[in-house]
């Protein structure tokens, strides 16, 4: 469990091993010469890691509840904030 992880040697690589580049693969990535950027990468290559960007994203909180209360709530199951919000939303009269 303790043993030090030993990293591969690059050098090993064959590259002969690696998938050939499709045309579509060619034609979204960077082109770059000495360094300097020629043409931006487009496409998914260029796609931000993790979940997009939502109009009007959540916000986490802190709140104090009643623990009888957030018993019964967690007690809904799987997703029980979600359904929480639905609640809080539907006393509010707020539509979703």
């Amino acid at each position: 469990m303790n043993a030090k992880h030993v990293k591969s040697d690059p050098t090993l690589i064959d590259l002969d091993d690696a998938p050939e580049w499709t045309e579509d693969q060619l034609a979204r990535a960077e082109l770059a010469v000495d360094g300097k950027v020629i043409r931006e990468a487009n496409g998914t290559l260029t796609r931000p890691r993790g979940r997009p960007r939502v109009a009007s994203p959540k916000q986490q909180v802190s709140v104090r509840l009643d623990a009888d209360l957030l018993t019964a709530l967690k007690a809904t199951g799987p997703r029980w904030q979600a359904k929480m919000n639905a609640e809080l939303r539907k006393a509010m009269g707020l539509k979703h």
